[in-house]
């Protein structure tokens, strides 16, 4: 039996997901970082809202959550979501809720990530004051990263899949254009699969890191690369070294 082909991911958004008694905190926090605007809400509790830039497409969209701490997750938009889902559920992938038009799905470690309809999103949003929201990571046990890495590339085959810069990284990045990429984190212990955002800051982190505790964030952690935040609503995220025009890593 032959496998379902995969369809083309045209367009990628990475989604923050807040609690919904925080919902408008992490609304007004992630406009202000990404200097966009936010949509009128929409879904049936109005849980859904779409950062919007001025003169680009937006890439980013955030939601309000009932249950646990929230985090993040991508959708894909394709042309053809009927077939990115049956390739995805090929691929070891798990149906949460079919709806009309698009679906939610979960990796074989449990993240949950979306297959949308493409409506023709092609022009990326600029670097803002440093930083450029470009990245979901995705922190996966040590018993299912080895299965997990091999899920994301085989379901984004026209997509680049690369050990990162540490052993405990590993990169899947879209083709030009494409907004957002995927980091898949092995982690030190077994614990539920989970994600967070990333932002490029590089070369000026420390400036980046100043504006976003001028807009509400709090400092949690430094690591010789990284920088980790919490936003208002109280989500982990986390301000890289990587260029934030190319998302390339720092010349050594």
């Amino acid at each position: 039996m032959s496998q379902p082909s995969r369809a083309p991911v045209r367009w990628t958004y990475s989604f923050v997901d807040r609690p919904a008694e925080h919902f408008a905190r992490a609304c007004a926090f992630w406009a202000a970082v990404t200097d966009t605007v936010l949509s009128e809400p929409r879904g049936d509790e109005d849980e859904f809202a779409t950062l919007l830039p001025e003169g680009t497409d937006a890439c980013v969209k955030v939601q309000a959550v009932g249950d646990g701490a929230g985090g993040a997750h991508p959708d894909f938009c394709v042309e053809d979501v009927e077939r990115f889902v049956a390739a995805a559920l090929d691929s070891g992938a798990r149906t949460v809720a079919d709806h009309d038009g698009w679906a939610v799905l979960r990796s074989p470690a449990g993240q949950l990530f979306c297959a949308v309809p493409w409506h023709g999103e092609s022009v990326r949003p600029p670097v803002v004051a440093g930083s450029r929201l470009d990245q979901v990571s995705i922190d996966i046990p040590p018993s299912a990263y080895d299965a997990e890495v091999a899920f994301w590339s085989g379901l984004l085959p026209d997509w680049t899949s690369r050990p990162g810069s540490l052993p405990e990284f590993h990169v899947v990045a879209p083709p030009p254009g494409l907004p957002v990429r995927l980091l898949l984190q092995r982690l030190g212990e077994e614990r539920p699969v989970s994600a967070h955002l990333d932002l490029a800051a590089g070369p000026d982190i420390d400036a980046v890191r100043a504006r976003h505790e001028r807009l509400g964030a709090r400092f949690v952690a430094a690591h010789p690369h990284w920088t980790v935040l919490r936003d208002p609503a109280g989500g982990l995220y986390c301000l890289t070294g990587r260029d934030a025009e190319t998302g390339g890593l720092p010349r050594p």
